[in-house]
C-alpha cells in the first residue's frame, strides 16, 4: 500500500483505510475465537470435569488419581488451562479434565470463562472440588456462574483435605449443600480415593460387559450407557458382527442361570459375561 500514489490522501486513501480496517478486524476476530475456545481431546468412556475454587485441591486430587506430573502449589490459579487425564475405574478407562478456577462473570466471558464453561458443556458429569476446611463463597459464585451459562451436569460434591479439616467440618459442608452426595477425599488416604472412585463410577451411570470368545473371557471389560443390548455390545466389536448377531449366551446379574442362551434385544447389566452369537 505504501508504494500507491497519494496514498495516504489520493484517490487511493479510501481503499488503504478499508484494507486496514478488514485485516484490523481479521486479526480481532482470530484473537477472540483463540480465547474463547479450548480444545480437550476426548478420550475413555466418560468424561468428568474437576471444577471448584482455585486452591480447593483440584490439582492434587488429579495427580493422586492419574499419577500425572501437574504443578501444584499453595496460591490461586495454579492451573491457567484445563488439564485432562485418564485412570481407569473398574477396569474402565475414564477421563478426568480439571478446569481452572471459574470467577465471578466467567459466564459473560470474564476470566476466559467462556472457553472453560465450552470444555464443560462437553463433560458427561462433573465433580464440584471444595476445601473441607474453607468457606462456601468461591464455590457458590461458581455454581451461580454455571447456572447462568445453562450448564446442568450430573454432579457429585468432593471434600478436599479432609486430613486437615477440623472436627465436624465434614458434617457442615453436607448440611450446607444438601443436594449434593458428598464424598470425601484425601490424597494421603487410599480407601477415601477408593471410595471416591466409585462414586464417579455411580455418576457416569455405565454398565460393563466383559467379552467372551473361544471359551475365554477378556480380563477389560467394554462400558456402555444403559440401556444396552446384546446387538449394542456386538457394535462395539464389529458392525458386521452386530448385523450377523443373533443373540448371545451370558452369564452374570442379567441372565437367570449362568450361560443362559438370550436374544439379541436383551439389555444388559453390569458385570455380565456376553459371548455373541452369529
Amino acid at each position: 500500500l505504501d508504494e500507491l500514489p497519494n496514498y495516504r490522501s489520493g484517490p487511493y486513501a479510501d481503499i488503504r483505510k478499508w484494507v486496514n480496517a478488514q485485516l484490523d478486524e481479521t486479526r480481532t476476530r482470530a484473537r477472540v475465537v483463540h480465547r474463547d475456545s479450548i480444545a480437550v481431546r476426548r478420550e475413555g468412556a466418560a468424561q468428568i470435569a474437576l471444577v471448584g475454587p482455585p486452591n480447593s485441591g483440584k490439582s492434587s486430587l488429579l495427580q493422586a488419581l492419574s499419577n500425572v506430573q501437574i504443578k501444584t502449589g499453595d496460591y490461586a490459579f495454579t492451573t491457567t488451562r484445563p488439564v485432562p487425564a485418564l485412570t481407569r475405574i473398574r477396569g474402565v478407562l475414564v477421563q478426568f479434565v480439571e478446569i481452572p478456577g471459574l470467577i465471578e462473570g466467567a459466564s459473560e466471558g470474564r476470566g476466559g470463562g467462556r472457553a472453560l464453561i465450552g470444555v464443560l458443556r462437553d463433560a458427561d458429569a462433573m465433580v464440584l472440588c471444595q476445601d473441607s476446611s474453607a468457606g462456601l463463597d468461591e464455590l457458590g459464585t461458581i455454581r451461580r456462574e454455571l447456572d447462568a451459562a445453562g450448564i446442568s451436569l450430573p454432579a457429585i460434591l468432593a471434600a478436599t483435605k479432609t486430613d486437615e479439616a477440623a472436627p465436624g467440618a465434614i458434617d457442615h459442608l453436607a448440611a450446607a449443600l444438601p443436594g449434593l452426595e458428598l464424598v470425601a477425599a484425601s490424597v494421603l488416604d487410599e480407601a477415601s480415593l477408593e471410595a471416591f472412585r466409585e462414586a464417579v463410577w455411580r455418576l457416569t451411570g455405565l454398565v460393563r460387559v466383559f467379552l467372551r470368545h473361544d471359551s475365554k473371557t477378556d480380563d477389560e471389560p467394554v462400558a456402555l450407557h444403559p440401556p444396552a443390548t446384546v446387538l449394542d455390545v456386538a457394535r462395539t466389536i464389529h458392525h458386521e458382527l452386530a448385523a450377523s448377531c443373533r443373540g448371545a449366551r451370558v452369564w452374570g446379574p442379567s441372565a437367570r442361570f449362568e450361560g443362559q442362551r438370550v436374544g439379541r434385544e436383551h439389555v444388559v447389566a453390569d458385570d455380565d459375561t456376553v459371548e455373541i452369537l452369529a
